[in-house]
């Protein structure tokens, strides 16, 4: 075989020689005719322009050598980018606290290192432009779009919070809540901060949509946060987002002297008696009729709501494991490096390094302390009414900082009472403030979208 395709190949060359060869023979005549006329002039013009041939060379490169300099991040940051120089840094200590503290590194981690790609000058890696006035400016989407502004749009449509919502329900236990009822008051009360925060943004002189967005961050939930300022104020997302997740990261800092303050230690020392043990059809049930009460009273509300809902049915049906667990791992994990990247990616310079940020994270610390003393307050008031007492830390889970809140109240219950155990009490105001704070964002994207 390979002796034949030799010979082939041959025959093949010889009949392409063949055929071509009048064709070449002719633009040989008449371009050794051509050079043969043009000799003289190229010689004339060659003596003429080789005494300046180095100078010309030399200059070419010192021109590419400045024109490389001026173009790089480096003299950017140094001349118009400064304060992207500032971001940087930030972002380096965000990346910190992430990485050596472990505040929320799940989502602080990306969010940091998405803060400091679109803050390299030159990078084009985020365009606010292509978002401004709270739309997508398609005309000139395609043609000037980097890699965040691509994943920024999930953002943008709101896919990534409700898928996050969906792996939050599939790894929620909504038990100790069905057990306890009451829980549900707790997990309102918890959500004070919110709009109290609301109204001194207002008197602060926030828009609106701003304050709603800024007020959200007493939830303690992150992917409602994100959600509601995307609707409303995308252009302070960045500024709520950071807030909202360093926050939760604080909830130990920010809760105890607050739960403290409010309550004695013989109310610490309250001991509850053990919950009911829920049944698998309650379980069922449960998810659809929140789905079902939630939507049909706060529509707004139906997307994080039914989301949330969904994940959990997935969990508690019990026919479906491969989708109940794949939610819970390859889905929430892919989704949360997407809306990490593409938050932290809003916070530019421009946008991040001003006096309304400073502002935001003040009222940000006061959404928090507001939520939880709601949550430890209405308990105190419950308490006035009711026989069986509940002890007033399970008040401040009513933040939907799942399970981190729940174990704030188990910590300083035993502080006070070290046979005490709280935490399962607690989850269910906990589980309570993520379904309170979906239907806060649905009321204010009602009243303000």
């Amino acid at each position: 075989m390979k002796s034949i395709k030799k010979v082939l190949l041959l025959i093949f060359v010889f009949a392409f020689s063949i055929i071509f060869s009048p064709i070449l023979n002719a633009k040989s005549v008449n371009s050794t005719e051509n050079n043969q006329k043009s000799t003289t002039e190229q010689t004339v013009v060659t003596s003429e322009n080789s005494a300046n041939a180095v100078q010309d060379e030399g200059f070419d490169v010192k021109e590419n050598l400045i024109k490389f300099a001026k173009d790089s991040g480096i003299y950017a940051l140094f001349t118009t980018h400064w304060k992207a120089l500032i971001m940087i840094v930030i972002s380096c200590i965000l990346l910190y606290l992430a990485i050596v503290k472990q505040y929320e590194p799940l989502l602080l981690l990306p969010i940091a290192f998405g803060m400091l790609l679109s803050n390299m000058p030159g990078g084009e890696m985020y365009h606010t432009e292509l978002f401004a006035d709270g739309k997508i400016h398609w005309a000139n989407f395609f043609q000037t779009a980097g890699l965040i502004d691509y994943l920024y749009l999930g953002v943008k449509f709101g896919v990534y919070p409700c898928l996050i919502f969906v792996g939050i329900g599939a790894m929620t236990d909504f038990g100790p809540l069905i057990a306890n009822p009451k829980s549900l008051m707790l997990g309102a009360a918890a959500q004070l901060g919110i709009f109290i925060t609301y109204f001194i943004a207002i008197g602060l002189g926030f828009l609106p949509q701003e304050a709603g967005s800024i007020g959200i961050i007493g939830g303690a939930d992150g992917p409602t946060a994100i959600y509601l300022t995307t609707k409303l104020a995308p252009h302070i997302l960045g500024a709520v987002a950071i807030a909202a997740y360093s926050y939760m990261a604080l909830i130990p800092v920010i809760q105890p002297p607050i739960m403290k303050a409010l309550t004695t230690k013989k109310e610490r020392q309250i001991t509850m008696k053990q919950l009911r043990e829920v049944s698998k059809r309650e379980k069922i049930i449960f998810p659809i009729v929140i789905t079902i009460v939630a939507a049909l009273i706060v529509p707004s509300a139906t997307a994080l709501i039914g989301c949330l809902m969904l994940g959990n049915l997935l969990r508690e049906a019990g026919v479906v494991d491969r989708l109940s667990k794949m939610v819970q791992n390859e889905l929430i994990n892919i989704v949360t490096l997407f809306l990490g990247i593409s938050v932290g990616a809003t916070a530019s310079a421009d946008v991040f390094l001003t006096e309304q940020t400073i502002k935001i994270i003040v009222l940000g610390v006061i959404a928090f302390s507001f939520s939880t003393a709601g949550g430890v307050l209405i308990v105190k008031i419950m308490n006035l009414f009711s026989k069986e007492k509940m002890n007033p830390l399970i008040g401040s889970a009513g933040v939907s900082a799942v399970p981190m809140a729940a174990r704030v109240s188990q910590i300083e219950g035993q502080k006070a009472d070290s046979s005490n155990f709280l935490l399962m009490h607690a989850m269910g105001p906990n589980v309570a403030g993520v379904i309170g704070s979906a239907v806060a964002a649905g009321l204010l994207l009602s009243f303000l979208g």
